[in-house]
């Protein structure tokens, strides 16, 4: 199946954060995964309001002023994505979210990529199940992994999760994409980093970019 348009993927979501009161409600995005999404910057240091689910918050009611939208992060951090699929129903769904967003790669490297990839599927055909929009993202960097190596388990973490948006025809914030555009453009990975595996405000700010583009004017 083709990949989801960012065009029109969330066009009925971009709607319903245009409405003004009485006519809307309230929205709810549930950010599930891992340390990144929960706000580690250099651990055990979190830094929540420089994280790319606050930082979505804040420019999605920039762009909806009108709505009424709750930014809900579920991750926890050193969690992998076997582990978040086993309380996705009761933690994620029992919100009774109008989107998820998935970011579970960098832990998933323990885990295996095919254990990665039927936890993942789980989780997003739950959500599908339930009319429920899904964005999968690719890990950030990880400055011990080797860089743009095929090879190497992040960037195969990288390609299963864009496979798995491919398969399923769901949202894809490509991060291993914008991070390495980045440095292609003479930057430096470190330049986005807080520490070995957690991304700065600057790399959150390019996964949040990467998030808005599937939010339509």
């Amino acid at each position: 199946m083709p990949l989801a348009d960012p065009g029109s993927y969330l066009l009925p979501l971009s709607a319903e954060l245009k409405k003004p009161w009485p006519n809307n409600r309230t929205v709810n995005i549930v950010v599930h995964g891992h340390s990144v999404p929960a706000g580690y910057f250099k651990t055990p240091d979190v830094r929540t309001f420089d994280a790319y689910p606050h930082l979505m918050h804040k420019r999605l009611k920039t762009r909806f002023p009108l709505s009424v939208l709750n930014v809900i992060v579920t991750a926890i951090g050193g969690e992998s994505s076997d582990s978040g699929a086993a309380r996705f129903e009761r933690d994620v769904l029992s919100l009774r979210p109008d989107l998820v967003t998935i970011d579970y790669s960098l832990n998933d490297r323990r885990l295996g990529l095919e254990k990665a990839a039927r936890a993942w599927s789980q989780m997003i055909e739950q959500s599908k199940a339930k009319n429920i929009p899904v964005i999968l993202l690719t890990p950030t960097g990880d400055t011990s992994s080797r860089w743009m190596d095929p090879a190497d388990p992040l960037w195969q973490h990288a390609a299963q999760v864009r496979q798995l948006a491919e398969k399923h025809s769901v949202g894809l914030a490509d991060s291993t994409a914008t991070f390495e555009r980045y440095v292609l453009g003479g930057g430096r990975l470190t330049d986005l980093m807080s520490q070995v595996n957690h991304p700065n405000r600057l790399g959150h700010d390019l996964v949040t970019g990467e998030l808005m583009r599937w939010f339509p004017d």
